[in-house]
């Protein structure tokens, strides 16, 4: 399975995103998916999660009542919803899979990764 994540690009502060994780040569079927994020220097943070059978979201603190996390079975793709960007926001973000029932917070928990999509915004 590989995961491909998409839909970053450039947008001003207060604007939207959506991102994307398509899993190509299986499904997301029956892991918990997670978004993180990585600005230059820093660590890999969680995002959000979802549970693909669940439907049980999770989020950082940081994020919740501005971004969106959801799944489409029918497609194969999670989805992120980005409301409400913030410039501490910009950084690359990645979809992994993760066996657990619940979204894990690191890095580690997860073993496949999408290539990361880079979302920027200006102030």
């Amino acid at each position: 399975v590989q995961l491909q994540a998409s839909g970053g690009g450039l947008v001003q502060a207060g604007g939207s995103l959506t991102l994307s994780c398509v899993a190509s040569g299986g499904t997301f079927n029956p892991y918990t998916v997670g978004w993180f994020s990585q600005a230059p220097g820093k660590e890999r943070e969680f995002i959000a999660g979802i549970g693909w059978n669940s439907g049980i979201r999770q989020y950082s603190e940081s994020v919740k009542g501005r971004f969106a996390i959801s799944r489409d079975k029918a497609e194969n793709t999670v989805y992120l919803q980005m409301d409400r960007l913030k410039t501490e926001d910009m950084a690359i973000y990645y979809c992994g899979r993760t066996l657990n029932y619940w979204a894990q917070r690191f890095p580690r928990e997860y073993d496949i990764w999408g290539q990361g999509t880079q979302v920027t915004v200006s102030s």
